[in-house]
Order: structure tokens, then sequence, then C-alpha cells
């Protein structure tokens, strides 16, 4: 759903952007309650798996593809703020290194595919682990629930969007009928990536799952008949427990998902592409800024091989978006540090 330059006007671009800034200047100082030494790292890496999975268009529909959005995933595994700068992270190294996305609808594509998606997903997903009973199997499937939600919400802001400053003359509610339809179908496809993913952190390290924090059943003891909580019991030393595991089989993973499996990806248009070509919004298309850079559409510049050329950019890609994101969660992190306590080592609260 990456918007190009030219579908949306100059004056829409620019308040959008004004948005996507505020919401990302929100979310650093958010994210300084949510990031901890564990965290920290694995938010960067839930960047880098963003970018992976998002080269993996999966067919939805006759000449339809679809990517995960990962706004969802994001804010289940290490938060709302937190998930809302992993995901524009991702875009914006799309932007500026693949020529994925325009620079100009920058602030577009925050508000729509960080913001929007993360909001609905999150606020879905905290609705359902409090009227579902607890535990990980509850987790899994708000987390499938909420993804799947979250991407025709992303639709509908899109559509909001585009009626407000579209660049072509096309009614409103034939955009609108086409966009939610189709990404519909495309949120399935997010939902079983996101639950799957979801599932396979929770099942090894719970405790590094944002989203399942507090959500452990009660030891309930039968006295006389009747259940009765039982007396809390120490909690397990999961703090002290390293997460290097859990990052070197996600690196592992996403590696492997953007330098090998991507090949394989579909190659039909993606639901906002086939929706532009086939109701004429993309009419005003223009040329990206970047489209002359080395790794423009997610290929290397100059290496002949198919193959070769796109596992390399997915490669490169993996790890220009884990360091940036590691650089910047790291920072948010030293800042919180640095807020808590004071210059003569005591804590300022």
């Amino acid at each position: 759903m990456h918007v190009p330059d030219g579908f949306i006007n100059a004056p829409v671009s620019a308040a959008a952007g004004v948005v996507a800034a505020g919401a990302v200047a929100v979310s650093l100082r958010g994210a300084r309650r949510e990031l901890d030494e564990r965290t920290a790292p694995l938010a960067g890496l839930v960047a880098a798996f963003i970018f992976a999975v998002q080269m993996l268009n999966f067919p939805v529909a006759a000449g339809t593809s679809g990517h995960l959005l990962g706004g969802a995933l994001a804010a289940i595994l290490v938060g709302p703020f937190t998930g809302i700068l992993c995901v524009a992270v991702v875009l914006l190294m799309q932007g500026i290194l693949f020529a994925d996305g325009g620079l100009t609808a920058l602030g577009v594509n925050i508000t729509v595919m960080a913001c929007v998606t993360t909001v609905v997903a999150y606020t879905v997903f905290r609705l359902l682990v409090r009227v579902l009973p607890q535990g990980r199997r509850t987790v899994t499937v708000a987390s499938f629930v909420a993804a799947l939600l979250s991407v025709p919400g992303a639709a509908i802001a899109f559509t909001l969007i585009y009626w407000v400053g579209g660049t072509t003359d096309v009614p409103i509610g034939k955009v609108a009928t086409a966009m939610v339809g189709v990404h519909v179908l495309i949120g399935l496809g997010e939902a079983v990536i996101t639950a799957l993913t979801v599932g396979a952190v929770i099942a090894v390290r719970p405790d590094l799952v944002h989203g399942a924090r507090g959500l452990t059943r009660k030891l309930q003891l039968r006295v006389n008949g009747e259940l009765v909580d039982a007396g809390a019991p120490e909690p397990a030393p999961v703090a002290a427990r390293s997460p290097r595991k859990v990052w070197l089989a996600g690196l592992a993973a996403s590696l492997l998902l953007a330098g090998v499996v991507s090949f394989y990806a579909s190659a039909n248009p993606d639901g906002l592409e086939k929706v532009a070509s086939d109701k004429g919004i993309d009419a005003n298309v223009e040329e990206h800024a970047a489209a002359d850079s080395p790794l423009a559409d997610y290929g290397v510049k100059d290496v002949e091989n198919a193959r070769l050329s796109g596992g390399l950019a997915g490669v490169i890609g993996v790890g220009v978006t884990i360091v940036a994101g590691t650089g910047v969660f790291w920072a948010v992190r030293r800042r919180r540090d640095a807020r808590d306590v004071s210059p003569a080592g005591t804590s300022t609260v």
C-alpha cells in the first residue's frame, strides 16, 4: 500500500507530513516507557523482519497481490509507540533506498501504514485480551483479529486522504469499495503472518511479547469444593535472561526471507496499485526521486542475475534497517536512562 508521488496533492501531502511528524514525536516519548535492555535490540529486529516480510507479496485475487503492513505485529511484540517507530523506520528506508513509496508521500505512508494500522490493531487487541480468557492462545487469537482489521482500516484511511487531496477526479465510492474489498483479503494474509509470528515468539519467550505481559493465568486451588486464588508465586528471573537466541533466530529468518524466499514472491501489483490502475487514480503518478538509486525496485544495479540482484538487495535492506532501527531505539532507551537518573546517580523520581 505504498503511496507514490502524485496520488495526493501537495497541500494534503504536507498536512499528512505534519501529522506523521507529530505521531513520530509522540511515539518517541511513549517508546521510552516501552523499551528496556531486552526490547530495545528486539525493536530493531522487528523493523528488519517487517522489511523482509514486506518483500513477500502473496496472491490474493486474480492479478492482485498483497504484503504485510506490519503495524499489528510491531505493536503486539514491542508496544504501540515503538511499533509506530518500527514501521516508520521501514518506510523511510524503503523510500530513500529502494524507491518504494513516494518521498513527498512519506507523510501519507507513515500516517496510513504506521499510525493507523498500529492504533487500530492495538486497540482491537487490548479489547479482545480483556474480554477473552487469559492465556497464550488468547494473545494469538487477538493478534489474528487485530491484524485482520488493521489492513482495511488503513485502506479506509487512504480513501479518506484521497477524497480530500486526490489528484484525479474519480468517484470516491468506487475507490472506497475497491480499496476495502481487496484489502479485506490482504488482511487475511496479514492476520496469518502476524498470528504465526506472535505465536512462535510467545511459545519460547512470552516475556518478550509486549502484548502478553500481565496475562498469565492465576494459580487456583480447590478449598472446600471452591476455587480460590493461590498466593502469587515468586516471579521467575526472566529479566536476566538474554534475548540473544531469539534475536539471532529472528535475524536469520529475516535474511532468509529477504535474500532467498523473496525471489518467489508474487509479481502481481499489490492492492493499491491494482485499484489505482483499474480506477484511474494513477493518472498523475510521478517518477520517484530515487528512481536511479543503486537499490531501486529491490535490485542491485549492474547485477544481471535477477535472483542474485534481488537477494543482495533484500539482505542489504535487512542490514540497513536493523542498524537504523536499533540505533534509534537504543538512543531512545539511553535518553530515558539519562532522564531517570540524576547527575549524582540518584533517581529523579
